[in-house]
């Protein structure tokens, strides 16, 4: 009595189409995470009822279509710009100054480029303001 077959069935698996589909996932992983926003956690921080609030010192410097500069609402030249902004971030050490720049859309990038050039002189942090449109 013979109870053993002598021929064996061996099964296949394809598998070359799998290396296309772990590509397209990765793919898709790494751009979505990217789209992703850093800081998604919603945090309530504690209350104190002591201590109190450390705020920057912000400067407003604007510069509008005729480039006549203000700084914080004063009219000033290009040339008083250097000395004034050296003398409002120095009179407090213990606070970071940001230059907050209002510039007119107007103005030519090179004369944009030549008012960041005094903040980075002085190694001001400047912020360009820009509106939601």
């Amino acid at each position: 009595m013979q109870l053993r077959r002598r021929s064996r069935t061996t099964s296949e698996l394809n598998t070359h189409s799998l290396n296309d589909i772990m590509f397209f996932l990765m793919l898709f992983f790494l751009i979505m995470s990217t789209m992703v926003a850093p800081s998604v956690i919603k945090i309530n921080l504690p209350k104190t009822s002591a201590g109190k609030a450390v705020s920057k010192q912000n400067i407003v410097l604007a510069v509008d279509s005729n480039l006549q500069y203000y700084i914080n609402d004063q009219p000033i030249t290009f040339d008083q710009l250097k000395p004034t902004l050296t003398e409002i971030a120095g009179k407090d050490t213990a606070q970071e100054s940001t230059i907050v720049l209002q510039a007119s859309r107007k103005i030519s990038v090179q004369d944009l480029v030549d008012v960041m050039t005094v903040g980075s002189d002085l190694k001001l942090k400047m912020v360009l303001a820009t509106t939601n449109k």
